[in-house]
């Protein structure tokens, strides 16, 4: 199985004074010592996992203010402990044209060149040279001769860091509490889903069984259909009793006759006999205080009105 060791990348070695990049594809970042602290501790502790829990306190009282990253390493009986600025590490790549994504492993110098027995020329005014194990920055008129930097041959360690992109908006305790709180509104949604689903499943079961009582369908559709028939046949009957109420509560006149009332074809029809106009604009005027469509025709002595229903 292959794994980001197996890959070979261009590497490429970042420094605040360094030159400005062309990288299209990804590369390994060796950081220069100005781009980090570092420690070397010997401490009664067996595992890394042990001291990074240590190093906010170990670095306290060096650090600037800021946001930090750390990290450590074992070698032999000692420790390499580091503290890094996330965000400036990630400002200065970018300033150099090297861009989060193009970025494979990111390397200190001081693991990536641990067995260098001479200075090293990293710039026109610097150097760097170990100094008690410690990899140190120095103007290079101090340490001549010095060797230049070849990365074409060099052999990486194991010992990468990841870079937080967002580090420097809130520290990981912040991101501790935030989460927790995410988690606690999480569970809170959780059981309220919970307890609403179960009432949804009593409403669900009390529904079922009274429409088991009352004759009901199974579903609410079967039911809106019912209800909306039932509807249509409640409004057609009481258009037919209004219009039937106006048609005999009409007063006529000595000589005015109510010949015919019938249904038929959804209409209503009431045939009238030697109405006078006076009579006709009663009737037509009680049918429109009723909201009742209707039309009306006169053929000799008959008058004839319909109303749709």
């Amino acid at each position: 199985m292959f794994t980001k060791f197996n890959t070979k990348y261009k590497t490429v070695f970042i420094d605040p004074k360094s030159p400005h990049y062309e990288v299209d594809d990804k590369v390994d970042v060796i950081l220069s010592p100005a781009l980090y602290w570092v420690k070397k501790l010997t401490l009664p502790m067996k595992y890394v996992r042990d001291v990074k829990k240590l190093l906010p306190s170990i670095f306290e009282d060096v650090l600037p203010a800021g946001h930090y990253s750390y990290s450590a390493y074992k070698s032999g009986e000692d420790f390499f402990v580091f503290a890094y600025e996330d965000k400036y590490i990630l400002d200065t790549l970018t300033q150099k044209g090297i861009i989060p994504s193009n970025i494979a492993n990111v390397y200190f110098a001081q693991s990536e060149f641990e067995h260098a027995d001479e200075a090293i020329k990293i710039n026109d005014e610097e150097s760097m040279y170990f100094k008690d194990e410690i990899l140190i920055l120095v103007p290079s008129a101090f340490v001549t001769p010095s060797k230049t930097l070849d990365l074409e041959t060099l052999i990486h360690s194991q010992h990468t860091i990841a870079l937080a992109q967002f580090g420097h908006i809130v520290d990981n305790k912040s991101l501790t509490k935030i989460a927790a709180v995410f988690v606690a509104l999480l569970l809170i949604l959780l059981t309220e889903w919970f307890v609403t689903a179960q009432k949804v499943a009593e409403v669900e079961g009390l529904k079922e069984a009274l429409f088991a009582q009352e004759g009901a369908k199974s579903t609410m559709f079967e039911n809106n259909a019912i209800l909306k028939k039932q509807k249509e046949i409640y409004e057609k009957q009481t258009k037919l009793r209004e219009s039937i109420s106006v048609m005999l509560a009409s007063k006529l006149a000595k000589g005015e006759t109510l010949k015919e009332v019938n249904f038929k074809n959804k209409t209503f029809v009431a045939e009238f006999s030697s109405l006078s106009a006076a009579t006709i604009n009663a009737i037509e005027k009680e049918l429109k205080t009723a909201n009742l469509g209707f039309k009306s025709s006169k053929q000799s002595e008959s008058w004839r009105v319909e109303v749709a229903l």
